[in-house]
């Protein structure tokens, strides 16, 4: 596997909460590669540290031990090695969660080019790239409509196409289809696994969802902080 295709590579990660008696170990030792056009899930019990790792893997939550490389660039190793991690996360990580988050008082295409406004695209190319977004995600026609005009499957989507906004190879999605009927949920999956194929970039999805298991290159299993793989 050449370097440019290990887009997540963590080594070492613990994560605990408190001291003395009090302490918590959210996460022990883990150890985790995740490569260009891999499409893994995250399972485990409640409390079992799979938000924990997501949010670490983000650079939202800093580990307490370990060593995080992002495509290819160290950025964390005992301490954060860039000073900006709103821009690191603008430059390299897309999130899709459970509930949408849309911006209600903005249209669908506005939701995703007001992203590339923060990452200083031209106001235009930014609304281009929305655009085409919607499009390739099959819900061009629904652009200037706002949230709550939209049907369940397609906020989705319209979520999916804001996460991919800025070009990411690193995609993490906390239970994208836990509000979804199977059918939904099992086209979600096919989307997500077309664009890692198409885009060489690798999505961590949090899941309880049994029905698209099957959607997944690996399945990951965390256990009292510990990982394990399938």
């Amino acid at each position: 596997m050449a370097s440019t295709d290990l887009l997540i590579n963590l080594t070492g990660i613990a994560k605990h909460f408190g001291e003395g008696e009090t302490r918590v170990d959210a996460l022990r030792a883990v150890d985790l590669e995740v490569k260009a056009g891999e499409v893994i899930a995250l399972l485990g019990p409640s409390g079992s540290g799979k938000t924990t790792l997501l949010n670490i893997i983000g650079c939202i939550l800093a580990p307490s031990e370990g060593r995080v490389v992002l495509d290819g660039e160290p950025v964390f190793d005992g301490k954060w090695l860039r000073r900006d991690l709103r821009r690191l996360r603008l430059e390299k990580i897309g999130f899709i969660f459970q509930a949408h988050n849309l911006l209600p008082f903005l249209t669908a295409e506005e939701n995703i080019s007001v992203v590339l406004d923060l990452a200083g695209w031209p106001p235009e190319k930014g609304r281009e790239r929305a655009r085409q977004l919607l499009d390739y995600l099959e819900v061009g026609h629904r652009a200037k409509a706002k949230p709550a005009l939209l049907s369940g499957g397609e906020a989705q989507r319209v979520a999916i196409a804001r996460a991919l906004a800025n070009q990411p190879r690193i995609i993490l999605a906390d239970e994208p289809t836990a509000a979804l009927d199977s059918k939904r949920a099992q086209l979600v999956m096919d989307l997500l696994r077309k664009l890692a194929a198409e885009q060489q970039a690798c999505i961590v999805t949090v899941t309880h969802d049994e029905k698209i298991f099957d959607r997944f290159d690996r399945l990951v299993h965390l256990r009292d902080g510990r990982l394990s793989a399938t």
